[in-house]
């Protein structure tokens, strides 16, 4: 039974690698699809900031929708929608239906990610859920370090089109595995609707979303266009920008283990400071952006400071709605995407406007402004309890 818990866990795991691989993979090969399309790379750049919107629309409701629906058929419903959405995107040579090939499958992300979320949880003692959970988050943090780079590196040695089958054949192997290996997964126990919607009528709620929101913007907006900064300002080699995206991933991992050192030991002190260093961060690639060894550099910080944040954002969503964990997990989801879809779209269009090397200002803008909503929340004197999780 334990043995079967930890492959049922490592399925998820990959599961979650291969739908953001899907999301975000993309990233790494935004100028050979501008070049493929015969588009500019800010248009190229809807690709991200579609699908992210779709998933910031997607994710309170869809999991509302399928709370009653048995687990491993939602899961099957969805890795299957994705496969066929990466065949499409391998063959098709238009633009629109690429587009749609993404859509559709963002719409039902966030049932993918509720479920697995709550079969990890479930698997273990309720003390070891934290544990398993976070064993699902390596899948979403390989799906940012092995998927940007190697799609990247596909389609610079290879193709595109090789790229897209990267992405279909994860999906596919782990739809065959949930088939296979997943018992029946009825649900047990559901939350009414209204209890899960209740958490929206407070103020904390609100000032937390456009937080995150504003936070991942910060992140997103300028970390979607890494490969085309490293290209145009660095002048980097496709393959040099593949190993850097590699050195941004894996310094997202250190990120992510930082974060739960810093959030257990000074939340506030945390949170506050974390606008701060990132736009310090931003400052620096504005003015060192054309040399490579400065910039290599800082790109492992900055990659330090994106774990960093994917911790803050969650953390600081789940802990303002305690009481209903599932839909705070889901405005977590939609809050970031939201987010990156903002920043994506405004990224592209100070590129549009100003030139690639000015793209950090849409990082510090949105920073300075999530600053705000920090400290508005701060200014609440929520209770020790709740800041401390």
């Amino acid at each position: 039974m334990a043995k079967q818990k930890k492959l049922l866990i490592l399925i998820l795991t990959v599961g979650a690698f291969g739908i953001i691989n899907t999301e975000m993979g993309v990233i790494g090969i935004l100028p050979y699809i501008a070049d493929h399309f015969h588009i500019s790379v800010s248009k190229a750049g809807l690709l991200v900031s579609l699908f992210a919107l779709t998933v910031a629309v997607a994710g309170p409701t869809m999991p509302l929708l399928f709370s009653g629906i048995n687990r491993k058929k939602a899961m099957l419903f969805v890795l299957g929608i994705f496969v066929l959405g990466n065949i499409v995107s391998i063959f098709t040579s238009n633009f629109t239906i690429a587009i749609i090939a993404r859509v559709i499958p963002a719409i039902l992300q966030p049932i993918y990610f509720t479920a697995a979320f709550t079969i990890a949880a479930d698997s273990v003692r309720k003390e070891e859920a934290p544990k398993a959970v976070s064993k699902v988050f390596i899948g979403v943090s390989a799906g940012m370090v092995l998927g940007v780079p190697i799609a990247s590196f596909l389609a610079s040695t290879v193709s595109i089109q090789i790229s897209m089958t990267f992405f279909a054949v994860v999906n596919a192997f782990v739809l065959i595995a949930t088939l296979v290996f997943f018992p029946s997964m009825p649900v047990k126990e559901r939350l009414s609707y209204g209890a899960q919607l209740s958490v929206l009528t407070k103020r904390i709620t609100w000032l937390s979303i456009f937080a995150v929101i504003l936070l991942n913007s910060a992140i997103f907006g300028v970390y979607s266009f890494l490969a085309e900064y490293l290209k145009t300002v660095t002048n980097m080699s496709g393959k040099s920008i593949s190993l850097m995206l590699v050195v941004f991933g894996g310094a997202n991992i250190i990120g992510n283990i930082v974060a739960g050192k810093l959030l257990t030991k000074n939340v506030i002190k945390t949170v506050v400071s974390f606008p701060f260093a990132l736009g310090a961060v931003y400052i620096i690639l504005l003015f060192i952006g054309q040399f490579t060894i400065p910039m290599a550099v800082m790109t492992l910080g900055w990659g330090i400071l994106a774990g960093i944040g994917a911790n803050i954002n969650q953390y600081w969503i789940t802990s303002a709605a305690p009481e209903a964990p599932d839909f705070a997990n889901g405005l977590f989801l939609s809050s970031v995407n939201l987010g990156t879809t903002i920043g994506t779209a405004v990224g592209g269009l100070f590129i549009s406007q100003f030139g690639t090397q000015y793209v950090v200002l849409v990082g510090i803008l949105s920073l300075v402004l999530s600053l705000v909503f920090i400290l508005l929340r701060n200014n609440m004197h929520t209770p020790t309890k709740q800041l401390a999780k």
